[in-house]
């Protein structure tokens, strides 16, 4: 997991280095509460994500208007919107989220590799709601004091979602104050999904957070055994963005419940 994680976090440094983060805008985030939403919903909650490259699936999606892609997504009947921010290996930027805030009301999350509190900084004046963390690039050492960023992005108004793949990960990850947890059904060392990952994690827990199972969700049905292990929030990229119909998809998945 280390030589992919170092990957992360020195495109990190490098877009954090290259002027990527310094933003000049200022813009307002969202009035809708994300986790009472999840919580009042009925159907299936998706947060569905824009993201044109990964360094699992390489290119994804000819780039096109993110604006565009996100109104689909919204239309289809997502919860809110996890827009990458990061340029190298995932053909994000800090300017698409921009233009979507401009024009979405939902929550909207900065999906990155979060190792610098200028990021936070970049997430605030881009109106995010939410900004991810990775715990495993805090259990590997490749970043210090976890509670030192989260209580920094709570003191800047600021949500985080808190990604975790293995049972410690999610046990350390419940011990600190973010407010939503993430199951990443990806293993970052080897790039394969096994959705049995939310399964095993989600066994004998006594649900205190929100819990956002993540990667791998292709289908209906893959909705329906997620949510029979636990999970109250699925976010879902690459087979969205891979649709040739955007809202439609969208909307089968989250007719799901």
């Amino acid at each position: 997991m280390k030589n992919v994680l170092e990957k992360l976090v020195v495109n990190s440094r490098n877009a954090i280095d290259d002027g990527i983060y310094d933003i000049t805008e200022t813009l307002q985030k969202s009035e809708i509460n994300l986790e009472e939403s999840i919580k009042n919903n009925v159907h299936a909650s998706l947060i569905t994500e824009i993201k044109f490259s990964s360094p699992a699936e390489g290119n994804i999606r000819h780039i096109s208007d993110p604006l565009q892609i996100a109104d689909s997504m919204i239309s289809g009947g997502a919860k809110a919107l996890s827009i990458l921010t990061q340029p190298y290996l995932f053909n994000g930027s800090p300017e698409y989220f921009i233009k979507i805030r401009k024009n979405v009301k939902l929550p909207l999350l900065m999906k990155d590799i979060m190792i610098d509190k200028s990021q936070i900084d970049a997430a605030k004046k881009m109106g995010a709601d939410y900004f991810l963390l990775i715990q495993a690039l805090f259990d590997n050492g490749f970043v210090n004091e976890i509670d030192e960023f989260i209580d920094y992005g709570h003191k800047n108004g600021l949500k985080i979602l808190l990604e975790s793949h293995t049972k410690t990960e999610f046990d350390n990850a419940l011990k600190t104050d973010a407010d939503i947890i993430g199951i990443n059904n990806r293993n970052l060392d080897t790039l394969e999904i096994n959705l049995e990952t939310t399964k095993q994690i989600l066994e004998n827990f006594q649900k205190s957070k929100i819990i956002l199972s993540e990667s791998g969700i292709k289908s209906t049905k893959d909705i329906k055994f997620l949510r029979d292990c636990g999970a109250d929030a699925f976010l879902i990229g690459t087979s969205i963005m891979k649709s040739p119909d955007i809202q439609n998809s969208v909307s089968e998945l989250v007719n799901a419940i």
